[in-house]
């Protein structure tokens, strides 16, 4: 089955220059372009795609109201640079599965497409942390998040999601198959009540595991 996406950026290069990656791909379909945030929500309810790549910042509606109308209908990705990390927090807690840089790589994009629409979050590793340490930072004061009700294959888990690790990616870390990683994934969400990978990722760091600033 083929896996149909919306690029919706203001930036037309950036855009057409996605769009032709993705649907030059075997298995991916562009089914729309958005130029803003209205035509972005608009694209989504009208053709009902898997994943919706979408900017941050965009004219009529910014991504950030955009992904909190379309979260409940698709998978968003959010693109972003560096320096928009207030953004990506916001967007990430309104729903979106993920984000990556606008100067990603050809087939970081794509891998980041089919990993979002099997259902997994998608984290740029560096931004991922660079965000989630700076909220930890700022929130301060001892860990907030609980972790001992997680067996410690579940906190290994835990751990590698909060690199930003795909499934495939920590079971090559654990050893073990994807399908027991997703079931440690199922039972981590289910047990610390997180709403998806995103949210265990910013738990890692707010339960300890990882300290802001280590590698």
């Amino acid at each position: 089955m083929r896996i149909r996406v919306v690029v919706a950026d203001d930036q037309e290069l950036v855009r057409s220059g996605f769009a032709m990656i993705l649907d030059a791909q075997p298995d991916i379909t562009v089914v729309a372009e958005a130029g803003d945030g209205v035509a972005a929500v608009a694209a989504v309810r009208e053709h009902a795609p898997d994943v919706l790549l979408l900017d941050i910042r965009m004219p009529r509606m910014d991504g950030i109201e955009a992904v909190g109308l379309v979260a409940g209908a698709t998978k968003v990705i959010m693109l972003t640079t560096f320096d928009q990390d207030d953004y990506v927090f916001a967007a990430l807690h309104a729903g979106a599965s993920g984000f990556l840089l606008k100067d990603v790589r050809r087939d970081d994009l794509v891998h980041a497409v089919r990993v979002t629409a099997r259902g997994e979050a998608m984290l740029a590793p560096a931004v991922a942390r660079r965000l989630i340490e700076d909220v930890v930072r700022r929130r301060g004061g001892p860990p907030t998040v609980d972790v001992s009700a997680l067996t410690a294959r579940e906190r290994e888990a835990l751990l590698h999601l909060g690199r930003g690790l795909t499934n495939a990616e920590i079971a090559a870390e654990l050893v073990v198959s994807e399908h027991t990683v997703k079931t440690h994934v199922s039972n981590v969400l289910a047990k610390l009540q997180l709403r998806d990978r995103v949210q265990a990722a910013i738990a890692a760091y707010e339960s300890g595991l990882i300290v802001p600033g280590s590698r």
